[in-house]
């Protein structure tokens, strides 16, 4: 009754591990479903991680003509690399759903942080730059960071909110404040626009996280039918294609050092948001608790910032001030290989 989510359910006894158990169950159960969500959410960020690395690659070549414009996705479309980028990226958010499926977002999304790791591993392993000080700084920051989030915590599921108030006024906070990026770097000279960019990115796919998680539950709960009788899994589709949108544009404006930071950061603090706010995730909130969470997702933010501006990332071509038609004629047209 009133609950525009439509997940069928008010209260969703979920552990840490975030599949349903009886509290019954046998031993070792909720830590078998741990491993689990733990297992799949680093695939998914290790996906992800290679996948952008390889987009980025791509479409720092396409012509700034086609910025924000539908035009982008189908001239990478012709690029192998691209493709391949894409696929990984895929894969990751096929396996990012599974772990949603069996976990919290707020227990998710900070484990699908670390794939700027494996960003940083593959273009490492491309560029040959050791990681030093900086580099070493900045994985110990995002892995302490994740690890202090989970801990101090403790996210698990509970009653789900069931006031359509406020599920809108997430959704719309979180799409709003994209809208509001986005606009702000409408043209790819624009100061900062990678950043903008992946920011507003980032914020989308935490929403998308967390309406995957609802689709899931629907099709749980009521089959395929119940599935696609919502407006849920449509969402899923248009963030997705317009967060990929958003990405391209913010890889082809500028290096990969400037976007992927800001995306990764901003996924997951949207989705943490969302799964607080309206999906029913829990956290401890007494003084002690908060105050570590606080500094894990600080934690996070800064090692995501280090290693975003370490050397080994691709800095990708300075473009500014050159036409379309002398990028197409230093890189030649994409359908060539």
């Amino acid at each position: 009754m009133g609950q525009i989510l439509g997940t069928g359910r008010v209260h969703v006894n979920r552990p840490v591990g975030g599949a349903l158990t009886d509290p019954a169950g046998p031993p070792g159960y909720r830590r078998t479903v741990s491993v689990l969500v733990l297992l799949l959410s680093v695939g998914a960020a290790c996906c992800l991680g290679f996948g952008f690395v390889f987009q980025q690659d791509a479409a720092r070549r396409a012509p700034l003509s086609d910025f924000l414009s539908p035009r982008l996705l189908l001239d990478l479309m012709r690029v192998p690399s691209w493709l391949a980028g894409l696929g990984l990226m895929v894969c990751g958010m096929v396996l990012g759903a599974l772990a949603l499926g069996q976990g919290e977002v707020s227990v998710v999304e900070p484990l699908l942080a670390t794939n700027l790791l494996f960003a940083m591993a593959l273009s490492r392993y491309r560029t040959g730059q050791p990681l030093g000080r900086q580099g070493w700084g900045g994985l110990c920051l995002l892995a302490g960071g994740v690890t202090a989030f989970l801990l101090a915590g403790e996210p698990r599921g509970g009653e789900a909110v069931t006031a359509p108030l406020r599920h809108w006024l997430v959704i719309g906070v979180v799409a709003g404040l994209a809208m509001i990026l986005t606009a702000s770097a409408r043209h790819p000279r624009t100061r900062g626009a990678p950043v903008l960019l992946g920011l507003a990115a980032g914020l989308l796919y935490g929403l998308q996280d967390a309406l995957t998680r609802v689709s899931g539950e629907r099709l749980a709960d009521g089959g395929w039918a119940a599935l696609l009788s919502g407006w849920q899994p449509y969402s899923v589709l248009v963030l997705g294609v317009t967060g990929l949108l958003l990405v391209q544009s913010a890889f082809e404006a500028g290096p990969l050092r400037m976007s992927l930071p800001a995306l990764t950061a901003a996924q997951p603090l949207a989705g943490i948001v969302c799964g607080i706010g309206f999906l029913g995730d829990q956290v401890r909130t007494d003084t002690g608790a908060l105050a570590w969470q606080a500094v894990g997702l600080a934690a996070i933010v800064a090692g995501i910032v280090l290693l975003g501006l370490h050397p080994a990332m691709p800095e990708g071509k300075e473009r500014h001030g050159s036409t379309a038609a002398d990028r197409l004629m230093l890189d030649g047209p994409h359908d060539s290989g």
